[in-house]
């Protein structure tokens, strides 16, 4: 099923450079490269071929989740720019509401309303709570589409931002409300580092916990600097670290030579670097 969203993502000639798939989390990743026409109509394709194999209302997960896409985040690469990034998620929003029929929301650099911009704060009460609260909320309508979310499929948020890092750090402890301080503790919104956004979750497979984060701006912290105050924070409570994980694909400027090593990356591989992917899929 996995393989067949990916590549419905990559059927309008965009390169498909990775897929990542987290168990515990139930989350895949799936990151496609290649020019505004492509990748637009690849984000629709790629809509309604998980529209018809995943259903929402069957379906848990650690991770918070609104759509079955949960969402469309474009990036500019090269010699693109931000207004290219805003421009092209504006018409994949658009494109996915007519031709997959699953409602959408504009966030990020993209987004119509301030309320909005910020992915958690639409993404709040998951997909029950936008079914339920959608047609009777009107912060809850869509910007494309009906007043009612897809039934089994939910609705996907369409943005623009700049690079972001999926980047988790497992503790050798089952202590789940460490981890939860440990992200709230980090986290920009609770007045910790800059870009950070942190959870804690339980990794049942692996008998841990981890601190699993998104990076919104890797100038402003690092994977290492991020790496280091969780294992400083972990130490402090007798706890070790067991390795990171970096979730897709991460830039060279966030990778320097001997990063993997230094915050301990599990299953390191150096095509994990988009520059590295980007030169191999041309």
């Amino acid at each position: 099923m996995i393989q067949a969203v990916a590549a419905a993502f990559a059927s309008r000639g965009a390169a498909l450079l990775d897929v990542d798939s987290d168990a515990d989390h139930n989350r895949t990743v799936i990151t496609i490269a290649g020019s505004p026409e492509e990748v637009i109509a690849g984000a629709a394709a790629g809509v309604a071929a998980a529209r018809d194999r995943i259903d929402l209302t069957q379906h848990e997960g650690a991770h918070p989740r609104m759509g079955a896409t949960d969402v469309v985040p474009f990036v500019p690469l090269g010699t693109a720019t931000e207004q290219d990034a805003i421009q092209a998620a504006h018409a994949a929003a658009e494109r996915i509401w007519n031709e997959a029929q699953v409602p959408t929301y504009l966030y990020g650099q993209a987004a119509k309303r301030d309320t909005r911009k910020n992915l958690a704060k639409v993404r709040k009460g998951q997909f029950e709570g936008i079914r339920d609260s959608t047609g009777l909320d009107p912060e809850r309508m869509p910007d494309f589409g009906e007043a009612a979310v897809h039934p089994t499929a939910g609705i996907t948020a369409v943005g623009a931002r700049f690079f972001l890092i999926a980047f988790n750090v497992n503790l050798k402890t089952q202590d789940l409300a460490l981890a939860k301080t440990i992200a709230t503790d980090i986290r920009e919104r609770g007045g910790g580092m800059p870009g950070v956004k942190a959870m804690g979750f339980e990794l049942a497979e692996k008998s841990q916990v981890q601190v699993s984060m998104n990076l919104v701006d890797y100038r402003k912290t690092s994977p290492t600097e991020v790496f280091d105050a969780i294992k400083q924070r972990a130490e402090a409570a007798g706890v070790e670290v067991d390795g990171s994980e970096v979730v897709g694909l991460i830039p060279a400027a966030a990778a320097p030579e001997g990063f993997d090593q230094r915050v301990q990356v599990i299953d390191w591989d150096p095509d994990l670097v988009i520059e590295t992917r980007l030169a191999k899929a041309r």
